[in-house]
């Protein structure tokens, strides 16, 4: 019985996890799109575009998710002061790095897209965003509606 038990849940976590895999990927792909649109690029910019910008979104995301392993280690009260400090430090030194990977993004989109294409790269980027957390607030109003 503990047997068939755990090959359910097992079954249940697998299908939890690809799920989760699915949906990011469908918010990459939508992303993409988005941002297709909204940027209007060449077939020469897109080229380069998107190389420099995958390379600038895995790094952040590299970074997003150390950043979320290490504040997961301990909660804040089983923190010594010593740990605290620790911790404050690496965030701020992620913090760094965040903006160094932004900063040399920036420097690499100057060399192939204006300026005004770039500032609109974040302009969606921000719509994006906002897309996205109105379409969860309206989908967790629904779930509660529902309840």
């Amino acid at each position: 019985m503990k047997t068939i038990q755990t090959i359910i849940l097992t079954l249940f976590v697998s299908a939890s996890l690809f799920a989760q895999k699915l949906d990011r990927e469908k918010i990459k792909a939508l992303k993409i799109a988005h941002i297709t649109e909204q940027l209007d690029l060449t077939k020469t910019e897109a080229q380069k575009f998107w190389p420099i910008y995958n390379a600038n979104e895995d790094a952040e995301d590299k970074l997003r998710e150390q950043s979320m392993e290490r504040r997961k280690e301990k909660r804040p009260e089983d923190l010594s002061e010593t740990e605290a400090k620790s911790l404050l430090l690496d965030m701020e030194k992620m913090e760094k790095q965040k903006v160094a990977i932004h900063s040399k993004m920036l420097n690499e989109l100057l060399e192939i897209l204006p300026a005004k294409k770039i500032i609109k790269l974040y302009q969606a980027e921000r719509s994006f965003k906002h897309k996205m957390f109105e379409e969860y607030k309206k989908r967790h109003t629904n779930e509660k509606g529902n309840r």
